[in-house]
């Protein structure tokens, strides 16, 4: 039990029983929510964990072989709550940990009473009649810049994922937390996460799911949310006034009330 809990970095609060469990994005780690977590800690159980490779998760525990697809991580999600006896569980996962929530509904159906999804992408890569955002040599070329200079790509990429140039605070944690990571870990968790393809996936998604959409997202634009929200048969769509890919650090209030309004139901 406490190797598992260990390993992600698990903490807990707040005062209610059902349990709401935080999971960030690329280059990102727990505290990336800290901004809406106390609007949910008088009615939740609020459970933050760190993916495998960020913040202050175990790193001996990567294993690239594990974590050479997203099911990985999928798997250390359902081991968390397994471990905690969770049940009915509100997963809220940002970007590519939105996909690694779907998959984790998907081994273990149930779990998840909730499946909230900011700025989803299942994926990236523009494919005959489906639009990802991006070609696939720009992807490469991405990766391949992120490999021969990865505090440089951090520097580079990290303001414009998070938009809002007026408030460069934000960008400048972002970059931060990019530079944090552990660069061979953070280049293998990118080619993973950008040249996964998880459309087939989203029709076996169970839970009843949220996908919040930016009002202007480079990494996951309108048309992406769009197909997400098509695939999976119980799911509904918000799309919030927010610029960039973090609306929970740029758009907390927008971020939160949609996900209130759609507890609420």
């Amino acid at each position: 039990m406490g190797d598992v809990l260990k390993r992600n970095n698990v903490q807990i609060s707040g005062k209610g029983e059902q349990p709401m469990l935080f999971v960030h994005g690329f280059g990102c780690d727990q505290n990336m929510w800290r901004l809406m977590v106390p609007s949910f800690d008088e009615d939740y159980k609020i459970v933050l964990i760190d993916l495998v490779g960020a913040g202050d998760s175990i790193l001996s525990a990567y294993h690239p072989e594990k974590y050479a697809s997203l099911h990985g991580y999928a798997q250390d999600v359902v081991e968390v709550c397994q471990v905690l006896n969770l049940k009915e569980v509100i997963f809220v996962g940002h970007s590519v940990s939105a996909m690694i929530g779907a998959l984790a509904d998907i081994q273990a159906p149930g779990l998840f009473s909730k499946l909230i999804m900011i700025g989803p992408s299942p994926c990236y890569i523009n494919n005959a009649n489906y639009v990802g955002g991006f070609d696939r040599k720009d992807i490469e070329e991405l990766l391949e810049t992120m490999e021969s200079n990865y505090l440089g790509w951090s520097a580079a990429l990290a303001p414009s994922i998070m938009g809002n140039s007026d408030r460069p605070e934000l960008g400048e944690e972002l970059t931060e937390s990019f530079c944090k990571m552990e660069p061979t870990i953070a280049q293998h968790f990118a080619r993973v996460t950008f040249l996964s393809d998880n459309r087939k996936d989203l029709k076996n998604v169970k839970a009843h799911s949220l996908i919040i959409q930016c009002s202007d997202d480079m990494i996951a634009p309108e048309v992406v949310g769009m197909y997400t929200h098509q695939a999976i048969t119980n799911s509904e769509y918000k799309k919030i006034n927010a610029i960039g890919h973090c609306p929970h650090m740029s758009a907390p209030t927008e971020t939160t009330a949609a996900i209130r309004q759609f507890l609420s139901k």
